[in-house]
């Protein structure tokens, strides 16, 4: 009998992801995705033209959702969105991805580190819905890291979450730029138009997207060197740390653009992404 329970689970598993109604979840994260970055990508542009007044990251979004009207719904449906994407990306890394050797190892890692990331927004988005707003992205980001190092080579660990950062950031520029997320969205159902600006969309967004990963990553790992939590910074902070390049607040506006375009991108994925799991 418990050879038999033991077997049902995978089944059961593959069947629950199989489930027309677990793909219109993963469909309504995507869409609660495109809305958190779309509003991001707005904040981050005020900031660079000099009005900002929210944090430019998924605080400040949600908080922008919260003043509108209907707006705690809307929150709450972003947070059962989050979920149905990291059960859908965990979903993945169990049965595989719907690509072409989407079953392989390194597909898989892909999808389960995807999965570690809509977590994360699950948590802060979970949180702030129920009042536990906490501090902005650039406290916590200071407070984990000066934690971490307090530890006997605490100091390594960041260094390697800073490179986890840096190395997912190189992938997201690297798929946008080769284009090979059109691997992943049905194609084939898309008017030649509009694959022309999908293809333009994805390919913008997904390169701020990853650039901003990277600047995540090179603050975690310049604390981390500099033995200084204080150097660390959050999504807002690497985002106004922008403006301070010589190329001054227009970088901060274009990234924020291209913020926002990939927030537009994950309305075409939720539109015409891949979401069904491969079976074994």
């Amino acid at each position: 009998m418990s050879a038999n329970v033991a077997g049902s689970v995978p089944g059961t598993g593959r069947k629950t992801a199989g489930h027309p109604w677990f793909h219109r979840l993963t469909r309504t994260g995507l869409a609660a995705r495109g809305i958190i970055y779309l509003l991001i990508g707005l904040l981050a542009a005020q900031i660079g033209m000099g009005n900002g007044k929210g944090e430019a990251d998924q605080k400040g979004a949600l908080a922008t959702v919260v003043g509108t009207p209907g707006g705690t719904v809307a929150l709450w449906l972003i947070v059962v969105g989050f979920a149905g994407l990291a059960l859908w990306q965990y979903a993945e890394a169990r049965y595989g991805q719907p690509v072409p050797d989407g079953h392989k190892a390194h597909n898989r890692l892909v999808s389960f580190t995807r999965g570690l990331l809509y977590t994360a927004s699950l948590i802060g988005a979970l949180a702030f819905a129920l009042g536990h707003q906490g501090g902005s992205t650039d406290q916590r980001s200071q407070a984990f890291t000066a934690k971490v190092m307090a530890e006997p080579g605490g100091r390594w660990v960041v260094l390697a979450i800073a490179a986890g950062f840096l190395i997912v950031g190189a992938a997201i520029i690297y798929t946008g730029a080769r284009r090979e997320f059109l691997q992943e969205l049905k194609t084939g159902q898309i008017h030649a138009r509009a694959r022309q600006a999908v293809t333009v969309l994805g390919l913008l967004g997904n390169c701020a997207r990853g650039l901003v990963f990277s600047g995540v990553g090179v603050f975690l790992g310049y604390a981390a060197i500099t033995f200084d939590p204080g150097k660390a910074k959050g999504l807002d902070g690497t985002l106004r740390e922008s403006a301070h390049t010589p190329a001054g607040p227009w970088l901060l506006v274009a990234v924020a653009v291209g913020l926002a375009i990939f927030g537009v991108y994950s309305f075409c994925e939720a539109r015409w992404r891949k979401v069904e799991t491969v079976r074994a």
